[in-house]
């Protein structure tokens, strides 16, 4: 079976690649936002054009483990889309660099459930509309604020691609906030909808009850049974950001009350064996989304 080139090359530095080619063919729609987004309160201006703008929100209140909460909410004008940490048949994940942030010892982005995109020549995985990113800010001095600076850079879609860049800085933590935040419900929202990390054959509404190899199956092909009762998504990873499987297809002969997907074993890094491999499955419903670590066998 021919693999999908984009697929077969296995790494996202390809990918951006191509975005930046196609971008060539649609020139400067419209002029970029000079200058970094100044903080300004508990959200700071955007910063980015009519296709889409970008911006960090401040939670008023800490997690229960103390960090601090924020987000990077993106605004993506109707019609287009960004991508997922792992977009599928093409695309690139946005990039997120926190490095020139002041007291921050780790900033750690959260993903809310993607959607499968259908596209011309494939499927991508990302969102369509806004989209917010929570983010985990773990400050070096809990008793000082955080100066959260981001520079952000992604590719936004409609029928063709373009790079987008935005950058942001916030402050967050001791002293900064008093009472509830803009945002806050928001950053809330967006928090619920970054998947569970549960066991494979853990029980509930939805779940991942089994995971196998389908018997004498050339090429290799890996069979998912999905516990749900409704309309249900699933994406695989690998175990690095060269592995680029394919999506996930619903198939028959699923259990009751159960829903089955197959993917094939395609996209390895070169030299890479699935023995063993470490994957991560996650499956979607309109309310609720898991994620499972598992070795294929």
């Amino acid at each position: 079976m021919a693999r999908n080139p984009l697929r077969q090359a296995g790494t996202h530095a390809f990918l951006w690649r191509a975005v930046l080619g196609r971008a060539l063919l649609v020139g400067a729609l419209l002029p970029w936002s000079s200058g970094a987004a100044r903080a300004a309160d508990d959200v700071t201006r955007w910063d980015g054009d009519a296709r889409s703008a970008a911006r960090l929100v401040a939670g008023s209140q800490p997690a229960a483990d103390g960090a601090l909460r924020a987000g990077l909410e993106i605004r993506l004008k109707s019609g287009w889309h960004t991508y997922w940490r792992y977009p599928g048949d093409a695309g690139v994940p946005p990039q997120f660099d926190f490095g020139a942030s002041q007291n921050l010892r780790r900033a750690v982005v959260l993903w809310p459930a993607p959607k499968r995109i259908v596209e011309a020549g494939g499927s991508t995985i990302g969102y369509l509309g806004d989209v917010i990113f929570p983010v985990r800010v773990e400050p070096l001095d809990a008793a000082k604020p955080v100066l959260l600076r981001l520079k952000l850079d992604y590719a936004v879609c409609e029928k063709l691609c373009v790079p987008a860049e935005a950058k942001a800085e916030l402050a967050l933590g001791k002293g900064v906030f008093k009472g509830s935040t803009s945002r806050d419900a928001a950053l809330a929202s967006a928090e619920t909808r970054v998947p569970r990390m549960v066991k494979l054959g853990a029980g509930g509404a939805l779940a991942i009850a089994a995971v196998r190899r389908e018997p004498g199956a050339a090429p290799p092909r890996v069979l998912v049974d999905v516990a749900a009762s409704g309309a249900v998504d699933l994406f695989a990873e690998g175990p690095t950001a060269q592995w680029a499987l394919p999506l996930p297809t619903k198939v028959d002969g699923a259990p009751s009350g159960h829903q089955r997907f197959a993917f094939e074993l395609d996209g390895l890094p070169p030299g890479a064996s699935d023995r063993g491999a470490l994957l991560t499955l996650t499956a979607t419903t309109p309310d609720d989304a898991i994620e499972v670590a598992i070795r294929l066998d």
